[in-house]
């Protein structure tokens, strides 16, 4: 059926057109339901009722399909309505693949739409399909948004979509189409179910974006609308004219935009040519040709077919313009307009060429036959030649047959740029001398001329022999009038002295008077005008005629019959003084003769001569030209003539005849025309007109322009006629500074336009007003001027002053990569009415950390693009800024500019004039970054951050990283391969070592964690390089066979990648941080050494020397970083020079006994005067493995300079090392306040990273370093530290440890260990005290961290391990069966060597060997590992298959923290430090201090043997002694350093002069009265809390005693309340001076801002709040109860 749908033909109602629209039904499997799947059941989702009655049901089918694998089971509801209903519901099962028909019954009772759904429910949910009956109403479809073509002014688009009938009723539509839309068709019909397509055009007359809405009214009786939105762009088309450099080849540039030229083209021949109109806009341009319009007639040779066209967007339209010349030498000018539709934009094409013709040239104007005798023949050559590619048309007027003289080929063509040899003959009929001017013509070439002339001599006649000098003499001598006498006059006159001769031999009339003008010369004619100035065809002649005949040129007409042919008469007339004779040159074979042949005319007389015509047969055509010679008798013979320059060529005389014998009606063809319709023919007269056109009716505008400077403008002149025109212009001598124009003078071709530039340079502020004129002329070879036209042009313009400025006038480049090039364009401002040209120039300023006077003669770093420029008026300019700074400084550029003017064109001279522009800064930057971080773990996790900062030599390399860059640096990216060598070579100077000390074979790898992070503001790429990275590939045979050593060990390193960076490379951007991962693998014993290059991109490359020790396991080896060591600079005359650390590091497994041997430091000692210099606190001590010991030295030097001494360090079963210590000591006065020793510590802090963890790291620190700068003795710094836990989910355990006992007197840490809970963070305070001597302290504080679960799972399994072990030391299993036979006890193959039950087993318990144990309990030892992972793991698997091992404790993670400080005894800090004593509380008591006691070098008194008496009575007292003294000597040095009253007494006291008495007492009273004062002094401090007590019994009795006297009794109250109020003052007083109430106030105080630390820490308050004031309302009962609470703040 489908089938037969598709074929059937449709019928008029189902298809129909209107207009260009197309109306099509639809199918039938367009209108298929639309169904959709719910839970594998497919079904349509509505069921529709259309074209239902009132009163019957209609009935439509909902087929359910199961479209899944399984069986479903599904149940429904009826409709809720009563207009639809089915069968009752029932369960329905559907096995896979198979349908269901559920029918639907629809009764209407009213007309109207009615909607209800059928609801099926399965197990995973319910759907519904939905019932709708509608009535029948008009419906159209089409798209709601219609995109047409993009579109050109005045151009038309157009699209298509379709309108569809989706209603159930006829329906007609119509619509409403804004402008410039329109729709075709506008109206139509469509049945239900058709469509039409219904195209949009567009057409629009303004470029802009279309958005407007169509509206489609259709339906019945109700009209209902819907609206399409049209959619389009318009916009302007652009159409360029291009003509390549060939084809505009020769044309000036500027004069005209678009210039197509031809060059010169043979005449009469066509040339095309192809031009491009290029669209160089986005839309289609159609457009059309025309030719500019003529006010005159005029003949066109450029023509082009294409009138109109279109050409597409972004595309080209070739254009053919054909050149057809005619007139050789003429210069043909047109223009072409391609305008574009709407006349929008028109652009000219202007079209030039020339014609050529034929360039035919005689190689000799004349061919001299010298003389011959009477019937003989000369022939001579004559070259023609045709140096033009045109080939020419030639033809020697004379006639060969009838003529002495003959040409083999006197007519033909020459082809272009050849040459042709004529071949002439003489042949002479009578003995006389001849000369004949023959006139060659050429076609499109003027005539040439060519002289033929000899001699005849015979056995009678000898005339005298013509030759080339007589020619000319006869020239001059014609035009000096001499010619027409006779030769023997002429003679005769010369001899009688009428004649002269001029010194070339002609013949001249003596001057009348001296000095008079000299005689006439002849000059050659135009050979045109010798042409046609014959005196023959025109009235004028050159010269007049010597000897004349008539006729010229005779046509005998029809002679038949042939014997009745009648003689011409022809008249030969003599004009010359002389007697001539003429002999005619008989023709044999020729019809025409002349009688007689020769005859005598007399001077002044005629002579008659009759012409014979005789032909000899019928019907033939006759002609040809008689040819005679005239000259004067007396030349018959040579000897008649007595002087040479009288000779006179003979003149020709030629006639020429024609006739024909044709009888009637056997005539030939005759070309002739005639005029039908009489007709009027527009004759143009060669003499036309002068007319020239000027632009814009003679007026020229200028726009205002700056005083000085030049304004120029083109302006057009065109000249209207055909004949060329010489053009001239003049311009008033006043205006001709302001005013020029070039080309003044010029030739215009005929309708050319040619433009010239004007120039217009005011020299004054004020408007213009001026005048030229301009003459033309017809070009003319006349030596007199023809007449000329003027007319006049009217120039306007004005002067005007101007300036310019930035738009920025501060442009502020930020950071740019040293070397890098980064651009700009900096906007110039004209606000004023003129164009301004200008000149920039550039001042630099380098400021920054650098020498002025370096940087000074640095080269520019800004290149501006255009240095000169011009900006038209209310305009801006944009000039291109490029900089390149060389130095990492801070740039300053100064931009001036200035006006050019014709006086001030460069730099030099507008100095003095340049105004400030702008300023522009840049700052050079480097890309690098810097180690902001470092951390150790595995064998490496015992190094402290400032021993791993110094064996990596981080802070050379921050400082490598911060220096200058050189220019192969700046130069390179980083390189992968650049080396064939396996070592490849070092081009960088910048060296240093990555130590990754030393660990003992089979352990963990040194691992090392950097911290880089790029603190610059470009970004950074950076790589780690191994030499096998920088290594070519190259093929087998080209690498060398033989290793060296050196190679061989790197390969090893590298083969077993001992050495590893991860990541290697990597792009750090401005601000950001990553880790990078270092490591190194002990595998085998002996230092490795790998050279690995650090490359920035375009930065730094640093040469880092990778190396690491592996020991044996029972080494004992100490790691010495450095041979040298450098103790920090000491003043000298310090009183306690500082106790300074050497560390050594133990990277062996086995503890390290060190000595330190003394011989030299002793010996340093000695030469400076028994002064320890050196001294060694702790000679000797023992370093645990993987721990760092220190040795304690003190350098006090006596001398302002360096002091060095090599000590040798013995290591106990180990290698020894010879360490050079150096030292510097500095005069203070010297160095003045900026000493070392003061600026060695400045307190800081380094706050840690959270990025840079290891592995399996639970918690961080929040700093890694505290640096408590310099502090005095007897005082506490503290400092908070948050130990953060940055895991999400387990809790950690932590616990500090201090590595010596030293350190642990002397800092506190609280708390010292506890539980931090996920995300939680705990402040531990570190407080730290010196210990009473003045010392550098680094101090390697290390935060062990576990994980809380696997400290319980510890505890757990060593709970379960002790438990075994008890249980296995009475537990035992029978295995021996044959417990009769007796053998030999085997011991269990795992038994541990260190078990107590094992090993001491009686011998009676032998026989319990028989049965098997349990697995024995031991700690697991340590096997002697070998050098293999492999071989190390399953020696492990086998030892723990054959014991129980113990359960070893979780290894901790290792958290540094270095703190660092310097204390300074109290008076050398007071002294150092004097504004940062206050700050410090001096809160330790003197009873801390060590009993050793210092001398000045700092050394204990332990090793002396000569004791002071006083310090060993000292040394004897008892505690409490000490403490009384203690606490007394406290008290008063701790009243007078805080007693301003004594401060100011002392400085009096020094000032005061010594008083006159003192002079008499004597020393010993002095000393006796001193003594006694001091002993009735009492001790207020003691006394005062024993008294009071004392007093108030005291004034209680006397109260009671005296009683009667009450006045007295109260002014004694009074007094005692008084006293006991002064006493109790004076007791806080003294209290408060106490050492113990100082300790408890700052303790107090300290515990204060503890808390609030804590506080601020959970959150519980925040510090950095603002404070509010809150204000309560007033309360009456509050005011008049209790006073108002003070304001709280938060």
């Amino acid at each position: 059926m489908l089938a037969q749908a598709h074929g059937e033909p449709q019928n008029s109602d189902s298809f129909r057109k209107l207009c260009c629209g197309c109306v099509r039904k639809l199918s039938t499997r367009k209108a298929k339901k639309k169904k959709g799947v719910f839970w594998g059941i497919e079904v349509a989702e509505t069921l529709r009722w259309r074209g239902w009655e009132l009163g019957k049901e209609m009935i439509k089918h909902l087929i359910l399909k199961n479209v899944h694998e399984k069986t479903q089971k599904l149940s429904y509801r009826c409709p809720s309505t009563r207009f639809f209903f089915t069968v009752f519901p029932q369960p329905i099962t559907l096995s896979p693949g198979m349908s269901l028909t559920l029918p639907i019954v629809f009764r209407p009772t009213e007309k109207r739409e009615y909607e209800d759904s059928v609801c099926f429910k399965k197990a995973e949910g319910e759907f519904s399909v939905t019932l709708r009956a509608t009535l029948p109403h008009p419906c159209l479809s089409f798209p709601a948004t219609v995109q047409l073509p993009i579109c050109a002014v005045y151009n038309v688009t157009e699209t298509t979509f379709p309108v569809r009938n989706i209603g159930d009723l006829v329906t007609v539509f119509a619509w409403e189409t804004p402008s410039p839309f329109y729709m075709i068709p506008d109206c139509g019909m469509l049945n239900p179910g058709a469509e039409c397509m219904v195209k949009v055009v567009f057409q629009p007359k303004v470029a802009m974006v279309y958005d407007v809405a169509a509206t489609c009214w259709f339906g019945g009786e109700e009209k209902q609308k819907r609206t399409i939105q049209l959619k389009a762009l318009a916009k302007y088309p652009y159409l360029r004219v291009s003509v390549t450099e060939e084809e505009a080849e020769g044309i000036q540039a500027g004069k005209f935009r678009d210039v197509l030229c031809f060059g010169s083209v043979p005449v009469g021949t066509t040339v095309e040519k192809c031009v491009e109109i290029f669209n160089m806009s986005v839309v289609d341009a159609p457009c059309r040709i025309e030719r500019a319009k003529d006010p005159l007639v005029r003949d066109h040779v450029f023509s082009c077919d294409v009138s109109h066209g279109v050409v597409p967007a972004k595309g080209k339209l070739v254009l053919c313009i054909r050149f057809q010349p005619q007139t050789v030498g003429e210069h043909s000018t047109d223009y072409f307009t391609i305008i574009s539709a709407g006349c929008l934009l028109q652009t000219v094409l202007k079209v030039v060429g020339s014609c050529k013709g034929p360039l035919v040239s005689l190689h000799q104007y004349s061919v001299d036959f010298d003389w011959i005798n009477l019937g003989e023949s000369l022939m001579e050559t004559l070259k023609i030649s045709n140096i033009s590619d045109v080939p020419a048309y030639y033809q020697f007027d004379i006639d060969g047959r009838g003529s002495v003289f003959s040409l083999d080929r006197p007519c033909g063509v020459l082809e272009g740029t050849t040459t042709l040899a004529l071949k002439v003959t003489f042949r002479p009929t009578h003995p006389i001398s001849y000369h004949r001017r023959v006139v060659c013509l050429v076609h499109h070439q003027e005539p040439m001329y060519v002289d033929f002339f000899g001699t005849c001599h015979s056995d009678i006649a000898k005339p005298a022999i013509l030759q080339a000098r007589h020619l000319s003499w006869y020239r001059t001598n014609t035009v000096r009038g001499l010619t027409f006498y006779p030769p023997d006059i002429l003679s005769v006159m010369l001899k009688d002295g009428k004649l002269q001769m001029d010194e070339k031999g002609a013949l001249m009339l003596p001057p009348e008077i001296p000095q008079d003008k000299p005689p006439k010369e002849y000059f050659e004619a135009n050979s045109m005008t010798e042409y046609f100035y014959d005196g023959v065809s025109s009235d004028l002649a050159l010269f007049p005629p010597h000897v004349s005949v008539s006729p010229r040129e005779y046509d005998f007409g029809c002679c038949v019959p042939l014997h009745k042919v009648e003689p011409l008469p022809l008249c030969v007339t003599n004009h010359t003084k002389g007697k001539i004779t003429v002999a005619w040159t008989p023709s044999h074979g020729s019809a025409f003769r002349v009688s007689p042949e020769i005859c005598d005319i007399p001077p002044l007389k005629s002579s008659a001569f009759r012409v014979l015509f005789q032909p000899a047969q019928l019907n033939s055509l006759y002609a040809a030209e008689l040819e005679g010679f005239a000259f004067y008798k007396v030349l018959r013979h040579y000897s008649n003539i007595e002087e040479d320059a009288t000779i006179c060529p003979s003149w020709c005389l030629a006639v020429r005849l024609r006739a024909h014998t044709y009888e009637a009606e056997r005539e030939h063809f005759i070309p002739q025309y005639i005029l039908d319709v009489p007709k009027e023919i527009a004759l143009r007269s060669c003499g036309e007109s002068l007319l020239l056109l000027l632009e814009g009716d003679g007026n020229l505008y200028f726009k205002p322009a700056y005083i000085g400077t030049s304004s120029t403008r083109m302006y057009t002149i065109k000249n209207c006629t055909r004949l060329p025109m010489v053009f001239t212009w003049k311009i008033h001598q006043s205006d001709s500074k302001i005013l020029s124009v070039s080309p003044t003078a010029g030739i215009l071709q005929p309708y050319e336009a040619m433009a010239q530039a004007w120039t217009f340079t005011p020299d004054k502020e004020t408007k213009y007003l001026l005048r030229a004129m301009v003459f033309v002329r017809r070009k003319s070879p006349d030596p007199v001027s023809p007449k000329s036209v003027g007319y006049a042009l009217r120039i306007v313009g004005e002067g005007v002053l101007g300036t310019i400025r930035a738009q920025k006038e501060h442009l502020d480049l930020g950071n740019v990569l040293v070397g890098d090039l980064q651009s700009c364009s900096v906007v110039l401002l004209n606000d004023g009415i003129c164009s301004l040209k200008y000149i920039l120039s550039v001042e630099q300023q380098i400021t920054g950390p650098c020498d002025p006077e370096e940087v000074r003669s640095d080269p520019l770093a800004l290149e501006l693009e255009q240095a000169r420029g011009m900006i038209p008026a209310r305009s801006k300019a944009f000039v291109q800024i490029t900089v390149r700074p060389a130095r990492r400084l801070h740039y300053t550029w100064s931009i001036k500019y200035a006006i050019c003017t014709p006086t001030a064109t460069d730099l030099a001279s507008t100095k003095e004039e340049q105004q400030p522009l702008c300023c522009i800064v840049a700052t050079g930057v480097y890309p690098t970054f810097c180690i902001a971080d470092a951390c150790s773990a595995g064998s490496a996790s015992g190094l402290s951050k400032l021993h791993l900062w110094r064996l990596f030599s981080l802070d050379t390399l921050n400082e490598y990283l911060e220096r200058d860059l050189t220019p192969s640096e700046l130069t390179y990216r980083v390189p992968t391969r650049h080396s064939t060598c396996l070592i490849p070579p070092v081009y960088t100077p910048h060296l240093l070592d990555f130590n990754f000390g030393a660990a003992p074979i089979g352990s963990e790898p040194t691992l090392v964690m950097l911290l880089l992070a790029n603190k610059g503001v470009v970004p950074v790429e950076w790589a780690f390089l191994f030499p096998s990275d920088q290594k070519m590939d190259v093929e087998h045979w080209a690498e060398d066979a033989e290793f060296s050593p050196h190679e061989l060990h790197q390969m090893r390193i590298q083969d077993n990648q001992l050495f590893s960076v991860s990541p290697k490379s990597g792009k750090l951007l401005p601000g950001q941080e990553e880790s990078v991962q270092l490591s190194h693998r002990h595998d085998f014993i002996g230092t490795d050494h790998l050279p690995v290059l650090l490359k920035v991109s375009y930065g730094h490359e640093i040469l880092l020397n990778f190396s690491g020790v592996t020991v044996e396991q029972d080494q004992r080896y100490i790691h010495f970083a450095s041979t040298k060591h450098f103790f920090t600079p000491i003043a000298i005359g310090t009183s306690h020079p500082p106790t300074q650390l050497y560390e050594l590091y133990n990277g062996g497994a086995m503890p390290v006994m060190f000595e330190v041997q003394l011989d030299n430091i002793v010996r340093i000692q000695e030469e400076n005067f028994q002064h320890p210099v050196f001294a060694c606190l702790t000679p000797r001590g023992e370093i645990p493995p993987g721990t760092t010991g220190h040795i304690e030295w003190i350098f006090s030097p006596l001398e302002a300079r360096m002091y060095l001494v090599d000590v040798p360090i013995h290591i106990l079963g180990g290698e020894s090392a010879l360490i050079t210590f150096q030292g510097i000591g500095y005069d203070l006065n010297t160095v003045g306040d900026t000493a070392t020793s003061s600026q060695v510590f400045s307190p800081s802090v380094f706050p840690g990273s959270t990025k840079l963890t290891v592995p399996g790291q639970a918690a961080t620190l929040s700093h890694h370093r505290i640096c408590l700068g310099n502090i005095p003795d007897c005082t506490k710094a503290s400092r908070l530290v948050f130990l953060n836990n940055i895991s999400e989910s387990k809790a950690v355990v932590f616990a500090w440890q201090i590595s010596t006992c030293k350190d642990k007197r002397v800092l506190q840490i609280a708390p010292e260990s506890g539980v931090v809970q996920p995300g939680e963070s705990i402040p531990c305070f570190i407080a730290l005290r010196p210990s009473g001597s003045a010392s550098f302290y680094s101090i390697d504080l290390v935060c062990e961290v576990y994980i809380q679960e696997s400290l319980v799972q510890y505890e757990r399994d060593l709970q379960e391990w002790e438990g075994a072990k008890e249980r296995q030391a009475v537990e035992f299993t029978i295995t021996e069966k044959d417990l009769g036979t007796k053998k030999k006890p085997k011991s269990p193959a795992g038994r541990s060597s260190d078990s107590a039950e094992t090993e001491n087993l009686p011998e009676s318990s032998a026989v319990i060997r028989k049965y098997k144990t349990l697995p024995p309990i031991k700690n697991h030892p340590m096997p002697n590992l070998p050098a293999g992972h492999f071989q190390r793991r399953l020696l492990l698997d086998k030892e723990a298959s054959r014991v129980w091992v113990k359960p070893e404790p979780p290894k901790p993670i290792l958290l540094h923290l270095g703190v660092t400080a310097r204390s300074y005894s109290i008076e050398d800090f007071y002294s150092n430090f004097t504004s940062e004593f206050p700050k410090y509380f001096l809160s330790r008591p003197f009873s801390d201090w060590p009993l050793e006691s210092k001398f000045v070098d700092g050394s204990r008194d332990r090793d002396r043997m000569d004791m002071d008496p006083k310090w060993l009575s000292l040394a004897t007292a008892s505690k409490q002694e000490l403490q009384t003294v203690t606490d007394i000597l406290t008290g008063v040095i701790r009243g007078l350093l805080e007693n301003t009253q004594f401060h100011d007494a002392v400085r009096r006291s020094l000032d005061e002069p010594i008083p006159y008495f003192s002079q008499f007492r004597c020393e010993e009273s002095a000393e006796l009265r001193d003594r006694r004062q001091c002993s009735t002094v009492p001790s207020r401090v003691s006394a005062s809390p024993d008294l009071y007590p004392e007093k108030d019994g005291e004034r209680k009795e006397t109260r009671q005693e005296t009683s009667p006297n009450n006045d007295l009794l109260e002014s004694w109250e009074r007094m005692s309340e008084i006293l006991h109020h002064e006493q109790l003052r004076e007791q806080k007083e003294m209290m408060s001076r106490q050492p113990a109430f100082g300790n408890l106030v700052e303790l107090l105080l300290e515990n204060t801002l503890q808390n609030i630390l804590i506080e601020a820490s959970r959150g519980e308050v925040v510090l950095t709040a603002r404070p509010r004031v809150i204000a309560l309302p007033p309360s009456p009962s509050r005011r008049i109860t209790n006073p108002a609470p003070p304001p709280s703040r938060a």
